[in-house]
């Protein structure tokens, strides 16, 4: 059984080894989880899951359009595995006040940052390589259909600049 300390200790592991890098670093938690029991994979991927959902959030959303100049859906599905791979400290500062990442992240590069697509499958990766079969079902309530939150006009920067006035000094201004 995978606890959240568990989860995280192997999210900031891989990164930390991976220096930064969201590719690098999804290999090594593929690596890593194939030293575990499927069932305590599938716990990884729990916990992996539940985050990524709590971070479907409009004011998450627009944080990402501000760092990436821009996110459409598979950008802001990207971008919110990434900020799972920043590790815990990044990722809950985020989820309790998004502008809180013009001072959580050290540096981003809107070319690179903000995309760990790979982070997202590493747990249906090792277990396929583990069983041989597909994650089941893993018994996670849904992403809902629409964002937390209110929506927020991302073509209004004067909008963005009023709610996230640190995020847009430091990467927009």
């Amino acid at each position: 059984m995978m606890d959240e300390t568990g989860f995280w200790e192997i999210v900031d592991d891989a990164r930390e080894r991976a220096d930064g890098d969201p590719v690098e670093q999804a290999e090594l938690v593929v690596e890593r989880l194939l030293s575990l029991d499927p069932e305590t994979v599938l716990d990884f991927a729990r916990h992996f899951e539940v985050r990524y959902n709590r971070a479907y959030r409009w004011d998450l959303w627009g944080a990402a359009w501000m760092l990436l100049d821009g996110a459409g859906d598979d950008a802001f599905d990207n971008f919110r595995c990434w900020l799972i791979g920043r590790g815990r400290q990044v990722f809950e500062g985020a989820l309790r006040d998004p502008d809180d990442l013009a001072d959580l992240l050290d540096d981003f590069d809107e070319e690179s940052g903000g995309d760990a697509e790979d982070l997202g499958y590493a747990a249906d990766q090792a277990y396929e390589n583990l069983t041989g079969t597909e994650t089941p079902e893993l018994g996670v309530p849904p992403q809902p259909g629409e964002p937390h939150g209110s929506p927020i006009d991302f073509e209004d920067e004067e909008l963005l600049a009023q709610r996230f006035p640190r995020l847009w000094a430091r990467f927009r201004a």
